[in-house]
């Protein structure tokens, strides 16, 4: 199964469409340079009716690891993914959570630099801007995802939509995709139908990569 996250959760609703379309993330982005920020209690207030099932992200960005994990008792989040600066042992420190580091794809990324970060569950691959963390709505070159897979799962991102993610997964063929502004009519408000539309792609793609059989001299 490729794994679909739906990242900027802020409202009930968003939530739940996610879900029932299929979705395996959902992701809440605890940093407040953002117009997709959620405080934590409103936060909670979703996650509480979220199934065990699906990964509750907690997204941040450089922050000090006390206030990662008080963040994480008081919201329920399940998993953990960070888009500064985070050496590797700063991931080492965070105990036992499920965690995605995120790197930004760019002039000077090079995939080696995924190869520290042992205890990473997986790596987000987004779109390299001056300034931003991440959430840039713009695609990169794939051929630098297909590169990092031999680091370990690779979570694409970075201008995914409904009209392009089939081709996105035909071409990496990545453990997961990640998708913001790609479902949005403004930021931090999902539109029903993209989401729908997405993951419906995604699966339809997976379907087929499943009946994919080898050919046979």
């Amino acid at each position: 199964m490729i794994f679909v996250k739906l990242c900027g959760i802020r409202r009930m609703e968003d939530a739940q469409v996610a879900i029932e379309a299929g979705a395996n993330a959902l992701g809440f982005n605890f940093w407040k340079g953002t117009p997709r920020y959620i405080s934590p209690p409103e936060a909670a207030r979703i996650i509480a009716t979220v199934p065990p099932s699906i990964w509750r992200v907690g997204v941040f960005v450089d922050e000090d690891p006390q206030r990662v994990f008080q963040i994480a008792a008081e919201t329920g989040i399940s998993a953990l993914q960070f888009h500064g600066s985070e050496s590797a042992k700063y991931l080492d420190q965070l105990g036992p959570y499920e965690k995605i580091k995120v790197f930004k794809v760019g002039t000077g990324f090079e995939p080696e630099q995924l190869r520290p970060y042992r205890s990473a569950s997986a790596f987000l691959l987004d779109s390299f801007a001056a300034g931003l963390p991440g959430g840039t709505g713009k695609t990169f070159d794939w051929s630098q995802a297909i590169r990092a897979k031999e680091y370990g799962r690779i979570i694409l991102a970075g201008g995914l939509r409904p009209q392009n993610v089939e081709e996105a997964i035909q071409q990496v063929r990545p453990w997961g995709v990640d998708v913001s502004s790609g479902v949005e009519t403004e930021p931090g408000k999902k539109n029903p139908k993209l989401i729908q539309d997405f993951i419906e792609v995604v699966r339809r793609v997976e379907k087929f990569f499943e009946e994919e059989k080898p050919l046979t001299i």
